[in-house]
């Protein structure tokens, strides 16, 4: 077994006990959340402390095309990445004994890379510890199984169960639905043990295949890892079964789309207690600030939350999907929803963002807005009594005007960094213009001949 095992956590190590490790994959996760990096002989990668990557990956589009914000990245030295041994796990699904390790990016100054968005997620939890607090998420994931779709003009279509019939819509905590696709949550499971990731559970959503699986709270950087892993592991399992993975915001017409929600508490160093619980049991003023600063900041951070064109397709009323930023206890139609809890596990919920957002952007947005409130002491509006459905929209809804939010939010921005924002905000672009580009069946339907 090679001597850099022995720093890898016990489930890596458990993987390679009497088996000789052929391939390490070294991965970065990009601007949309994409493994990118290199695969390498296992010999190779125990002689090498670190290797090379160009940091204008960050600038790539998910179309392939390469973004300018009038910078110099493509200019700029290569990026050094070196191995975050606690990260390293198996690749169970390769035909060979495969490890992927997730790997830091600095400049060769030792410097973070600003655009890489697992160091801005780093960046924003660092304020926090400055301040002597932890924050904590709990993630929910949320995706469809479909059918396999190799041509893309035609329309997604839910997986054909094994009875037979494909997956039906309204089924949500059903357990025969789950069954209907079982051999792909066995090996989603399987796969997940093999990796060291736990699962908190498993259920049937609303849509058509659509299911939803919860991990445990505990610290961003690590829980941002394990969704990068897990949609890496999901999409194998998927294919194993003739169906596809997808974390398409809103892949099927008329489906509900597809969040990650997250649940945020903060711990104060120096008690161990959760800041959002008042001595009393009641809620303190720091829970408030909480949601005061998510009410004020999260419009500015929807571009970040809601990445795609087709974010913005979730946000539909009465489709289990917020289209405000109410706050209120136990309410499902708030985009701010405090869950039923013992006070030591005083929470809030943030139902905003889609499945289809880069896990580490999301959580560090999150987190922004958040920290903002605490540090500002910034107070809510009152709790939202009743359905929010009725309230007045909160949040921009298309791409272009939550990008032109993004670029004017002052405050978030020094949070997250201006490079990486001014490099984000140029790849969004480049990306929604290509999109307005591509005419729609719809409006050659509607428009070709009668207008």
């Amino acid at each position: 077994m090679p001597d850099w095992i022995g720093h890898a956590p016990d489930h890596a190590r458990a993987y390679l006990d009497g088996r000789r490790l052929d391939e390490v994959e070294c991965i970065v996760a990009d601007m949309s959340g994409i493994a990118r990096g290199k695969a390498m002989p296992a010999a190779k990668f125990a002689r090498q402390k670190h290797f090379y990557l160009p940091n204008s990956i960050f600038q790539q589009t998910i179309t392939g095309d390469w973004a300018d914000d009038g910078d110099t990245a493509f200019l700029e030295p290569d990026m050094v990445l070196t191995p975050d041994f606690s990260t390293a796990c198996a690749a169970p699904w390769t035909a060979d004994w495969t490890m992927q390790v997730i790997h830091d990016m600095a400049d060769q100054q030792g410097e973070p890379v600003a655009t890489a968005p697992r160091n801005v997620l780093k960046r924003v939890v660092a304020l926090y510890e400055a301040r002597g607090w932890t924050p904590v998420v709990a993630p929910e994931m949320e995706f469809y199984l479909v059918a396999r779709n190799i041509d893309p003009t035609q329309p997604v279509l839910p997986p054909m169960g094994r009875s037979g019939r494909r997956a039906a819509a309204r089924q949500a905590y059903s357990m025969s639905a789950v069954d209907e696709y079982g051999p792909v949550i066995d090996d989603i499971y399987d796969f997940a043990e093999a990796m060291g990731l736990e699962i908190d559970g498993i259920l049937q959503e609303g849509g058509s295949g659509q299911v939803e699986m919860n991990l445990g709270h505990g610290d961003p950087v690590k829980l941002a890892d394990e969704i990068f892993y897990f949609k890496r592991l999901i999409r194998e399992s998927a294919l194993r079964h003739d169906c596809y993975a997808t974390f398409m915001a809103k892949p099927i017409q008329d489906e509900p789309g597809s969040a990650m929600h997250m649940h945020h508490s903060v711990i104060d160093q120096a008690t161990g207690r959760n800041l959002f619980d008042a001595d009393d049991g009641t809620e303190s003023p720091e829970f408030l600030h909480f949601i005061g600063g998510m009410q004020r900041h999260l419009p500015s951070v929807i571009a970040l939350l809601a990445p795609y064109v087709n974010s913005y397709r979730r946000y539909v009323r009465d489709f289990a999907a917020p289209i405000n930023l109410e706050w209120g206890r136990d309410n499902r139609t708030t985009g701010l929803r405090v869950p039923v809890s013992d006070p030591g596990a005083k929470r809030v919920e943030n139902r905003i963002a889609g499945m289809d957002c880069n896990p580490y952007l999301g959580i560090a947005a999150s987190l922004a807005c958040g920290y903002l409130g605490l540090v500002n002491r910034i107070d809510p509006a009152p709790q939202f009594a009743g359905d929010a459905y009725d309230s007045a929209d909160g949040i921009p809804r298309d791409l272009s005007t939550a990008l032109d939010l993004f670029e004017a939010a002052t405050e978030i921005r020094a949070i997250l960094h201006p490079h990486f924002c001014s490099v984000y905000t140029s790849v969004k672009r480049m990306e929604n213009g290509a999109f307005l580009q591509v005419i729609s069946p719809w409006e050659r339907e509607h428009l070709l001949l009668n207008v």
